[in-house]
């Protein structure tokens, strides 16, 4: 229901949610909502698709980072002593996550502006010939974090994305975004399905209760400004995120 509401948070909050209401063990809890993000976004990636709203270059340079970062942070996870460790470092990651995440949704409109009012500085244009170089980073730096913490891939992937092309209009952006996040996902929740993090029957039910709260979501959030719900789901996650930052 909050992803039709909103259009964001659906990961950010499914895995507090996971462990704070139903006590779902922290590695479990982001394994499997890694491989439930990875499904439920496919349907959205064909509709971008056909409409060409998928820069598949972007969508390569942030590949080119995030798939090895997830990889080198699965291998560091699987080097660690003990399930103890893996959920400390989850559970620290995941509060960060989800304080990043909520100033991207509060500040999401300014971020737009701003880069919008820098697009033609000469500064700007100076750092165009590095933006390959910067994506590829950024990628790499959201691999670690989404394979850690299972949030970042939609709400910062996008605030990120907007600031390095400010030129893209806002549907490019949430397409090429979302083929991304799909790929990402996909191979992070399959390291941590060979780790055997991932509750298949857990998975199912979540597969099954989503379909028809995206469809109530979203017909009720055709009713509801975004200006009104935004600051909600900002503060809501700011909440959460503090919560498991200072808990860890």
């Amino acid at each position: 229901m909050v992803v039709g509401l909103t259009g964001i948070g659906g990961g950010a909050l499914m895995t507090p949610i996971l462990i704070v209401v139903f006590g779902i063990p922290p590695f479990v809890a982001v394994s499997t909502d890694l491989l439930y993000a990875a499904i439920t976004k496919c349907g959205g990636i064909w509709s971008y698709a056909r409409k060409q709203l998928v820069q598949w270059r972007i969508v390569g340079f942030l590949l080119m980072g995030s798939v090895p970062g997830s990889l080198i942070t699965l291998g560091y996870l699987e080097g660690l002593d003990g399930l103890e460790q893996i959920e400390y470092l989850m559970n620290l990651t995941l509060g960060f996550s989800l304080v990043l995440t909520s100033i991207a949704v509060f500040l999401r409109s300014r971020i737009r502006d701003f880069a919008a009012s820098m697009q033609d500085h000469g500064f700007t244009s100076g750092l165009r010939k590095w933006r390959p170089a910067i994506t590829v980073t950024t990628g790499f730096a959201l691999g670690g974090m989404v394979t850690l913490s299972s949030v970042g891939a939609g709400a910062l992937g996008t605030a990120l994305l907007i600031v390095l092309y400010p030129r893209m209009t806002m549907p490019a952006i949430v397409g090429t975004d979302l083929v991304h996040a799909v790929v990402l996902t996909s191979v992070a929740g399959a390291g941590h399905y060979q780790m055997g993090g991932v509750d298949l029957e857990l998975l199912a039910y979540l597969l099954v209760g989503s379909l028809p709260g995206v469809f109530v979501g979203s017909h009720i959030g055709a009713r509801l400004s975004p200006r009104l719900m935004q600051p909600i789901m900002g503060s809501l996650l700011m909440a959460i995120g503090l919560r498991f930052v200072l808990s860890a």
